[in-house]
């Protein structure tokens, strides 16, 4: 893997150009190529260029580095690596001069580039996005001639779980229990119950909004969102298969399911509206006992013969919501723990040959300091990783089990937001257990 770096070039144009066409550096000048310069007209031409154009800028050209890891490529197999970037990133619209230099324990591209563009008379825009496309074609470059290639889990891991590569949205809804896979997950619960068979499970899913993919594993995308999500990313419990057994034990079961929300006990000797209209106070008086009619009935459903029984039950459901709420609190710092575990392997893997390229030569002065950064960021991760292992852990492991506890987590943010709905439905009957019922029901 090649590390890429850009800066601009603001002075000395000239200087810049004869550094990195140094004969000493390139092998006898025998590694440079130029695109529509000389080297030794090169800086004249650039600013021959902006004076036809009229550009006033204070950036002369643009210096890319490309430094490959010791021993991983040769001179010629990286001139021409740099020569394939050049085509990619520039398109053969600018003026350009490349070196490969092999005068220090790595070998490195210096790519000056005119900061005009030949065929617009425009600037090169240097911005985040255009420094990520160097990147990914010089990544992509490297994988070609197969030197060292991207960590694959690393990659499913900074698209899974790091905050950069999520929206805003997407972040702050995971941090409050409400992420995608965790709505998804509860919308499928939710049409589940109220499905008679397979067909009218994914009416329902489509009626909210969801479009269904069907292949070797059902996947649903919202019309708020992208991409589409696998079921079984979610769990065990939601490949397709096991989808149409959950419906299919849905329908088979007998359970009680209430159609509609317990209503409130109305105060009818309270209400201004009940003791000015005698019409309302009727109303009310039978809705009374409708709502106690349904309570009771509920009540008995659910096994409640006495106040004391609904008390305990209540108390038992909120002491496992707090267990809940404590086990997703847990399950977080250890996501975030190998998070940071993640990202620390990633570092040594990283900048390992860098860091072993410098303790082989400590004298080369010139080498530590071009790659102080990197490693003070290898020492820095390593002495991280050795608090907590013996031996390194590797980026797959480290996956596997992040996807192993966020599975868990959904199931248990599942879990709790179910639970919600339940409380609340229970303290409506005990509410009105107490207003209306009372010890009649007790009897």
């Amino acid at each position: 893997m090649a590390i890429t770096k850009i800066h601009p070039i603001k002075s000395t144009l000239n200087l810049a150009i004869d550094y990195i066409t140094n004969a000493e550096k390139t092998d006898e000048k025998i590694l440079i190529s130029t695109n529509k310069c000389h080297t030794a007209s090169a800086h004249t031409q650039f600013l021959r260029r902006r004076e036809e154009n009229n550009i006033r800028g204070s950036v002369l050209a643009r210096h890319l580095i490309q430094s490959f890891l010791p021993g991983e490529a040769t001179p010629e197999m990286a001139h021409q690596i740099g020569l394939e970037l050049c085509n990619r990133i520039l398109k053969g619209e600018y003026e350009f001069v490349l070196s490969t230099h092999i005068d220090k324990g790595h070998i490195h591209n210096h790519i000056i580039f005119n900061n005009v563009n030949m065929v617009t008379g425009k600037c090169y825009q240097s911005n985040k996005r255009s420094y990520h496309q160097i990147r990914y074609q010089s990544d992509k470059l490297c994988k070609e001639n197969s030197l060292s290639v991207i960590d694959e889990y690393y990659e499913r891991f900074k698209k899974n779980y790091r905050t950069n590569g999520k929206s805003w949205y997407e972040n702050e809804q995971a941090k409050n229990g409400t992420s995608w896979k965790s709505k998804l997950q509860f919308d499928i619960d939710r049409m589940i119950k109220q499905s008679k068979d397979w067909d009218k499970f994914l009416k329902k899913m489509a009626d909210l909004g969801y479009e269904i993919k069907h292949g070797k594993h059902i996947a649903f995308k919202h019309k708020d969102k992208e991409r589409f999500t696998r079921a079984k990313t979610i769990g065990e419990d939601y490949t397709e298969e096991r989808l149409k057994e959950r419906i299919s034990e849905n329908t088979n079961q007998k359970t009680f399911i209430v159609k509609k929300r317990v209503g409130n006990i109305i105060d009818i000797k309270n209400n201004e509206k009940a003791q000015s209209s005698k019409g309302y106070e009727f109303w009310a008086t039978k809705h009374n006992l409708q709502v106690a009619s349904d309570t009771v009935i509920l009540m008995r459903e659910k096994g409640f013969r006495s106040l004391a029984q609904l008390d305990d039950f209540i108390k038992k459901s909120a002491d496992k919501r707090q267990a809940l709420q404590d086990e997703i609190k847990l399950l977080d710092e250890k996501i975030a723990t190998l998070s940071a575990t993640m990202e620390q392997v990633h570092t040594v893997t990283k900048y390992r040959q860098i860091y072993q390229a410098y303790k082989k030569e400590p004298t080369d002065k010139a080498f530590a300091s071009e790659h102080k950064a990197e490693i003070l960021l290898y020492e820095k991760a390593l002495a991280d990783l050795k608090k907590s292992y013996s031996k390194m852990p590797n980026s797959k492991q480290i996956f596997e089990e992040l996807e192993k506890l966020n599975e868990k987590k959904n199931t248990l943010m599942q879990e709790y937001s179910s639970s919600k709905s339940e409380m609340t439905e229970l303290y409506q009957i005990r509410k009105n257990y107490e207003k209306y019922m009372g010890q009649e029901m007790e009897r």
